[in-house]
């Protein structure tokens, strides 16, 4: 009766703050009992391929259906197909070419495997005339928080930000909950001035309003208030099913491989050891995602405040942060603080979900990207906020103004995408980077990190919302609730489409 399940067809947007949470939500729905097809292309699917193996040879039906990527019409090398690829904003516009040229083949694709729903990233708001001409509903998929969604619609919708007398000014975000100030320097240049983003952020919103509903990697008891404004005053339909890495990554192996294709075990063994050896809460793990790239100035002035902090680490660098002349200051860092045994310094790619869980892990520096702020407060952990482009200052005042989990670094200038390219840091005027200094760093870390009774207040708070995440995924939790409710809801349309196309038949 293969026939008669519900079909889901996934397309996630290639880069790992949209592309991991998409995949765990897809694992999750086939864990349920839907039929699941992931659209991605070779190298995306690599990722996360042993996974969806693991799943289907353990009874589910999920299943990944590959596309090309056309490296040769955009001028890349094979294999380059994901937006945390891009070395220089040239290469950048290339990925982006390429993945618009995606669209044709999951056109077909949709047309052959004839899904009851699609499950689109938000970044493809043209699935919602793809889902139409089938007669299927399309949910959009937003990957980052309420908070975040409903605080940029109104920002859009009263400008409160024009007619300020500097970009320093600030400004009250209107129709919130709460009050949240912020400065012009804060949002993304698309929202500040019209560019070529401005139009295609635009659609993207257009589609969120004509789709079936939005799917949210969320949970009630986090931000509740912006989930109820979001269905009230933006009016539209939504479901929080998350954390969704809390469903799925439940053991120490789906943990030590999330998001990664080649595995270190040497490496991670010696990471744990070092852990190990360290009291409980004593270690600050700094990490800024796979997106963003530092400049040799701020690593530099990251690094002493750090070690000048008097608390453990563990700092995840690139090497793409080398570039500029930083990989004998880099190192040499490395060296002595291995001596030192204070701090321990991770290449590239980090076991993350492994270093939050462990006990001797205290607090994060993150970009307040969403993904990393859900892992760490399903670990119960409060963090220093440091964000850099998109949403993330918005996810920021949700950590440090609503929640109370998060001790803000003083970051001040919001970089959309600028992590690979300083033309629009010209175009808006900004022209010298905004380092933040070696004392502001060591000031949030001692207060997150030391004795004081507001450090001890906010790991309170984050343990009770880490409950609070472990709960709302098991039977009878809000997001548990949520994710049946949309299934069933999702299972009569399929229904009620059977019936109508025979009585039009008939």
């Amino acid at each position: 009766m293969e026939s008669q399940k519900l079909h889901i067809l996934f397309v996630p947007f290639p880069t790992p703050g949209h592309m991991i949470p998409m995949i765990d939500t897809a694992r999750l729905f086939a864990k349920h009992g839907v039929n699941v097809t992931i659209i991605a292309t070779h190298a995306n699917a690599s990722t996360f391929q042993k996974s969806i193996d693991t799943d289907f040879n353990s009874g589910y039906s999920i299943k990944t259906q590959l596309i090309q990527f056309p490296s040769a019409q955009v001028g890349l090398p094979d294999g380059v197909e994901n937006v945390k690829d891009a070395t220089s904003s040239e290469i950048l516009g290339k990925i982006s070419r390429g993945i618009m040229m995606l669209q044709h083949q999951i056109e077909i694709m949709l047309h052959d495997l004839e899904p009851d729903c699609i499950v689109s990233d938000m970044t493809y708001p043209w699935t919602i005339e793809s889902a139409a001409k089938l007669n299927i509903p399309r949910i959009y998929f937003y990957s980052s928080s309420y908070f975040s969604n409903c605080a940029s619609y109104f920002v859009r919708k009263h400008r409160p930000h024009d007619d300020l007398v500097s970009d320093t000014q600030k400004f009250t975000i209107p129709c919130l909950p709460h009050t949240i100030e912020m400065t012009q320097l804060e949002l993304a240049d698309w929202i500040r001035v019209k560019t070529s983003a401005t139009g295609a952020f635009g659609a993207m919103f257009d589609s969120e309003k004509r789709s079936y509903g939005t799917l949210y990697n969320s949970f009630h008891e986090l931000e509740s208030d912006y989930e109820t404004l979001s269905k009230t005053t933006m009016g539209i339909k939504s479901w929080s099913v998350g954390p969704v890495s809390a469903w799925i990554n439940n053991d120490d192996e789906r943990k030590a491989n999330r998001g990664n294709v080649e595995k270190n075990i040497g490496k991670d063994s010696e990471l744990l050891n070092w852990l190990n050896s360290k009291a409980n809460d004593s270690v600050i793990y700094v990490c800024f995602g796979s997106l963003t790239r530092l400049s040799h100035a701020q690593i530099v002035e990251l690094a002493y405040g750090l070690e000048n902090s008097g608390s453990n680490f563990i700092l995840v660098v690139r090497e793409k942060d080398k570039d500029d002349g930083g990989e004998d200051f880099l190192h040499d860092f490395e060296k002595r603080v291995k001596e030192s045994n204070k701090g321990y310094v991770i290449w590239n790619w980090a076991p993350q979900l492994l270093i939050l869980d462990h006990p001797a892990t205290g607090g994060i520096v993150t970009h307040c990207g969403w993904n990393s702020i859900l892992e760490s407060l399903n670990a119960g952990l409060p963090m220093i906020t440091w964000p850099m482009f998109a949403e993330q200052f918005y996810n920021e005042k949700l950590l440090v103004d609503v929640l109370k989990i998060g001790v803000s670094v003083g970051s001040k200038v919001n970089k959309f995408f600028l992590n690979i390219g300083e033309e629009k840091a010209a175009r808006l005027n900004i022209v010298e980077e905004v380092v933040v200094k070696r004392e502001e760093i060591m000031k949030a870390v001692e207060i997150l990190m030391g004795s004081r009774e507001e450090g001890e207040t906010m790991r309170t708070r984050a343990k009770k919302l880490s409950d609070a995440a472990k709960s709302t995924v098991e039977e009878g939790g809000h997001s548990y609730n949520n994710l049946i409710q949309l299934i069933d809801e999702l299972k009569s349309l399929k229904i009620a489409r059977g019936l109508e196309k025979t009585r039009l038949d008939n």
